[in-house]
């Protein structure tokens, strides 16, 4: 499974929920506790899930997602999401990601060359089907 599954939290009321700041703290706790580590997390996305009653946070730092019930502040789960590495696969930010590249070089320098390889792989391959259709009418 690419994204983990989406938990359900005790009210559908987004009046009965908590404050974000407060369901924040907790979601950076819960996740320090489950990896044994004390550094501060930074949050990448607040997703807000009324329909489901709870709210999902995503880290900048790690390929986790912590789910919270909105109106208790309970944990309902933590785990990977795998499509955060498919992704930075895809793009080549993976590579940033590991040397810890703030800026996105090695992304933009890749995307970059692959670019302009599909404009040559293009191009030449036209003129290789095309250069054949013209020599036989001539």
């Amino acid at each position: 499974m690419i994204l983990p599954e989406t938990k359900k939290g005790t009210s559908t009321e987004l009046s009965s929920f908590i404050p974000l700041d407060s369901l924040q703290n907790n979601a950076v706790n819960f996740l320090s506790v489950y990896l044994n580590d004390k550094k501060k997390s930074e949050i990448d996305r607040i997703d807000v899930r009324p329909e489901k009653g709870m709210v999902k946070f995503t880290f900048k730092s790690h390929f986790y997602e912590v789910q919270l019930d909105g109106a208790t502040g309970e944990l309902l789960q933590i785990d990977t999401r795998r499509s955060d590495v498919v992704e930075k696969i895809h793009d080549g930010s993976i590579v940033d990601y590991y040397l810890g590249f703030q800026s996105g070089t090695f992304k933009l320098i890749y995307t970059s060359i692959m670019s302009f390889a599909l404009l040559v792989f293009t191009i030449t391959g036209f003129w290789l089907w095309y250069g054949p259709k013209k020599m036989r009418k001539s």
